[in-house]
């Protein structure tokens, strides 16, 4: 198993934290794993994202330029990050913002409203554990125990009173995740 991942969209929506939670994730499995973030000087509002492999054996270059997984928060993003797919890829996307949807036709599209589903929760810091939460759906690559442990590594202990607000934020991306053009 080698699963190579674009996830991005802007500063602010929690595109480092979504990657770097899976690949503390994948290190709690006992795989292989790279990250490797990129982001412009802006804290909020400018670009971001993060590639993540995950892999059962050694990873040999963090350099990526076509993916297995896009995870797109942004239409910005869509628009830089939908032709790399491999073929035969999944492209993961929020739908809030987004002006121009995918319409490949050789990978698999996924659509998550995380936006209006983490407003709808009253938990809008869990937007991005509603995404990775979709993304395990389709690919579950990681046990959940295993991104619970992940979690709890990657957020600060001060932090820690948050960590039911992001399982429950994971939970509930495991459930409304749909194939784009099916209701």
């Amino acid at each position: 198993m080698n699963e190579e991942i674009i996830i991005a969209g802007f500063g602010g929506q929690g595109v480092l934290s979504m990657g770097k939670i899976l690949a503390y994730s994948g290190i709690m499995q006992q795989m292989e794993v790279s990250w490797m973030p990129s982001y412009g000087p802006e804290m909020r509002g400018g670009t971001a994202n993060v590639t993540v492999i995950l892999s059962d054996d050694r990873i040999s270059s963090p350099i990526v330029n076509n993916y297995d997984t896009a995870i797109i928060l942004n239409q910005q993003s869509m628009d830089k990050f939908e032709s790399m797919v491999k073929p035969g890829g999944l492209l993961l996307y929020d739908t809030n913002g987004i002006s121009r949807h995918p319409d490949r036709k050789d990978i698999e599209i996924y659509q998550v409203e995380a936006t209006k589903e983490a407003t709808r929760m009253g938990a809008t810091r869990a937007f991005n554990m509603i995404v990775l939460g979709a993304y395990l759906k389709i690919k579950p690559l990681v046990e959940f125990d295993n991104v619970v442990s992940g979690l709890e590594k990657s957020l600060p202990e001060r932090h820690h009173h948050l960590i039911p607000m992001n399982i429950n934020g994971i939970k509930k991306g495991l459930e409304i995740v749909r194939k784009a053009g099916v209701a």
